[in-house]
């Protein structure tokens, strides 16, 4: 079988929401970030760090998580966009076509929040990583660190396997660098990203998402 090329992984890479029990290998996870400590990053700072959990300390984790209240206050706040109206719009596009391919109305508040809930076991992924770093890290680095992680999850797919970043994970932030050893005080807990074999038929994996034609934030002069 020939090897996916760049495109294939940027076209085939989406946020899983059902995932098969099968474990992913440690040499293979190894692999994959070997080759992602090459992503870009300004003045060479590599400002990410990470942990990734399987097996008997993930399901701990996610034990503690699951009888725990979300985090007050929050760890840092991902909602400003919603005030743009172009990006409430996205927001509200893929939420009605992930819900409506679960069959959930949008009246049905428990079924709501019990798949939210889905995300505090990130999916049934049998490892996910855990990303944070150090306080004094800006703006510029937050944007490197988004550029390691999609590289992360663009090596999983040249793997044969799937991601979802989980920016959900940092509303238990404080409990999760208690868990594995990270001080609050010196790092901020970023987003987490199960990782996994995707269940093919499950309907949270195939709805249809929507990208913005280029030509509506991206602009060509000169050519």
């Amino acid at each position: 079988m020939s090897q996916m090329t760049v495109s294939e992984a940027v076209l085939s890479r989406r946020s899983i929401r059902a995932f098969k029990p099968d474990a992913v290998p440690l040499e293979v996870l190894q692999r994959v970030m070997d080759k992602a400590r090459w992503a870009p990053s300004g003045c060479n700072f590599q400002p990410w760090e990470a942990t990734i959990l399987t097996g008997a300390p993930l399901a701990e984790l996610q034990a503690k998580m699951l009888v725990s209240p979300l985090q007050d206050p929050l760890e840092y706040s991902w909602s400003q966009p919603e005030a743009i109206p172009e990006c409430k719009a996205r927001l509200q596009q893929v939420g009605k076509a992930m819900y409506q391919a679960m069959a959930i109305e949008r009246a049905d508040g428990d079924a709501r929040a019990d798949f939210v809930r889905n995300n505090a076991s990130s999916f049934g992924a049998p490892a996910v990583l855990m990303c944070y770093f150090d306080r004094r890290m800006g703006s510029p680095q937050w944007s490197d660190t988004g550029m390691w992680l999609q590289t992360i999850m663009l090596l999983l797919r040249e793997e044969g396997l799937d991601s979802c970043p989980q920016e959900f994970l940092a509303m238990h932030a404080r409990l999760i660098k208690d868990f594995i050893g990270v001080s609050d005080e010196t790092h901020i807990f970023f987003c987490g990203m199960a990782i996994g074999y995707r269940v093919e038929d499950a309907s949270v994996n195939g709805f249809p998402r929507e990208r913005e034609p280029v030509d509506g934030n991206v602009r060509f002069l000169g050519f």
